[in-house]
């Protein structure tokens, strides 16, 4: 198993100074994080779908072993709510087509309201091409079915696991491979995981998927005061004290102390 950890985006103000060096141009941002982290979570093609060339640039302009993961557009899953899924798939796939080897899981976030729809999702998941990793990020009670679950082991798409300050969807295994999205921990001072916290997430993730062959995918989606980013490396830490292949994180901790406004996350 390799654990492959990253951020859910980087472009988040209170970040400057704390984590990007002094003197690093907010355009040159991409640049650390790819540095840093072997994969990122974008989350901006999440609120628009950006033109062919902008991923080609984050193409060009990241490390040769890297592994960018996209998220859908809102308009398939929120606008649409996954009916005729088809076009919005077809013009999100033609735009990532730039990243080329280096594309990751797509992550498909969905509404807190929508209710379970099984057809609706089966539709979805089949319109992807094939050999596309899928990751499904369901917020309603309602999706936690043997049904969903077949679905979702029928295409190899992986349930996403997502904490939400202890809230957490069931942990059902539906890939080969892993999906796990951090969103905020419990505890003070919000919204940092503690070192117990994300100890226990290194040993479930480890207990169940034994197999050296899976990758897992962690992302850290809980940016203000950057958290996510010196979570990210302790996180790393616990994995690694497992004996488990761990992709790169930063090899220093941001600078907690340094006072800048507080960001919203994604």
């Amino acid at each position: 198993m390799t654990v492959l950890i990253g951020t859910s985006g980087w472009q988040y103000k209170d970040w400057r100074y704390r984590y990007y060096a002094k003197g690093v141009a907010q355009n040159r941002w991409f640049e650390q994080v790819m540095r840093d982290f072997r994969t990122v979570e974008l989350n901006v093609t999440f609120y628009r779908l950006p033109k062919g060339e902008v991923f080609a640039g984050w193409y060009a302009r990241s490390p040769a072993d890297a592994i960018i993961t996209v998220k859908a557009s809102r308009y398939l899953t929120h606008v649409k709510r996954l009916r005729d899924p088809r076009r919005s798939v077809d013009m999100l796939m033609e735009r990532v087509t730039p990243l080329r080897e280096k594309l990751g899981p797509i992550l498909i976030q969905l509404p807190p309201d929508l209710r379970v729809d099984v057809s609706a999702l089966d539709e979805t998941l089949r319109a992807f091409p094939r050999g596309v990793r899928l990751a499904v990020e369901p917020r309603h009670d309602s999706w936690w079915s043997p049904d969903v679950r077949s679905v979702l082991e029928a295409h190899n798409a992986a349930l996403c696991w997502a904490d939400r300050a202890g809230a957490i969807t069931p942990l059902w295994r539906t890939a080969d491979w892993g999906y796990l999205r951090l969103h905020e921990g419990k505890h003070e001072p919000w919204p940092f995981y503690t070192a117990r916290e994300l100890g226990a997430w290194a040993k479930t993730v480890s207990e169940v998927f034994p197999d050296d062959a899976s990758d897992v995918f962690v992302y850290f989606n809980n940016d203000p005061g950057c958290a996510a980013v010196d979570n990210a490396i302790t996180f790393a830490e616990k994995v690694g004290a497992r004996g488990r292949a761990v992709s790169r994180v930063p090899a220093t901790r941001p600078d907690l102390s340094y006072d800048s406004p507080r960001a919203t996350g994604t």
